[in-house]
């Protein structure tokens, strides 16, 4: 495990294999421990970093507020640091909201996308009304709130299934201060549209979507894939909001297929 410095914190990641490098970035309440299988099989072909986004695993919060610019230039610290130029990129939620930001902000480093069920879409207006009820709740009971949340991103017929999962998320997700909460929500809520991102690559673009996600309807998602040059989809039938944990093998083989893809410009 390293570190690497940005605006006064220490950004937490791991950093496992050799060769053409692929960035794994968590959702809202995870940590980079949620790549667990994912690191163990790409790191025998690929070089892995996953990273603790701030206020998330072992990175502080910073100050008040997480803007989707400020984790983006979080993981851009941590990839200057250890020397790396070029990437793909997976985003899983709030991850691949950073991602979006971090394609807008520097286009040149991208050689690939996948929003892991996650969307260009900015929160629509009641939303973000949702966002402010929940950082209400947050404020008076966050250790509530956490647990139930946890449980509602898997589809309800996972959650026995996937029992060991669910604890490992509650686990991770416990560590979050309320403080982070709340920096988390309000940078989601404040979030800009980022279509533009997905019609102007010159990569390709994975979208893993999940039919049974109850925080992105998969709806949602067939406008967007029809914006970009170079899509794939992975829909995931049975699968709520956490398909890496509820669909770990399906996830993992269509990940390593499309990191090659990028990284041999076979579009």
């Amino acid at each position: 495990m390293s570190y690497a410095e940005f605006k006064k914190i220490k950004v937490h990641y791991s950093d496992s294999g050799e060769g053409r490098v692929i960035v794994l970035l968590h959702g809202f309440l995870g940590s980079n421990e949620i790549w667990a299988e994912f690191i163990k099989t790409f790191s025998k072909k690929f070089r892995v970093i996953a990273i603790d986004l701030p206020g998330h695993g072992e990175t502080p919060a910073i100050g008040y507020y997480h803007n989707m610019e400020l984790l983006a230039q979080s993981v851009k610290a941590v990839l200057d640091k250890i020397g790396v130029w070029r990437y793909v990129i997976v985003g899983h939620s709030m991850g691949g909201y950073a991602s979006l930001a971090f394609a807008e902000l520097f286009p040149n480093n991208v050689s690939g996308l996948c929003l892991f069920h996650s969307t260009s879409y900015p929160d629509p207006k009641e939303k973000k009304k949702d966002r402010d009820r929940v950082i209400r709740v947050v404020k008076k009971e966050h250790k509530y709130y956490v647990s139930e949340v946890v449980n509602s991103l898997f589809a309800p017929e996972n959650l026995e299934k996937n029992k060991t999962e669910l604890e490992t998320a509650k686990r991770i997700a416990t560590v979050v201060s309320k403080q982070s909460i709340i920096n988390s929500l309000e940078g989601m809520k404040d979030r800009k549209n980022r279509e533009h991102i997905l019609k102007s690559a010159d990569y390709p673009i994975l979208f893993i979507i999940g039919k049974k996600d109850s925080v992105i309807p998969y709806e949602t998602m067939y406008p967007q894939i029809g914006l970009c040059k170079y899509p794939t989809v992975l829909m995931l039938e049975e699968a709520g909001h956490m398909g890496f944990y509820e669909a770990t093998k399906e996830t993992v083989k269509e990940l390593r297929l499309f990191a090659g893809r990028c990284f041999r410009n076979r579009f």
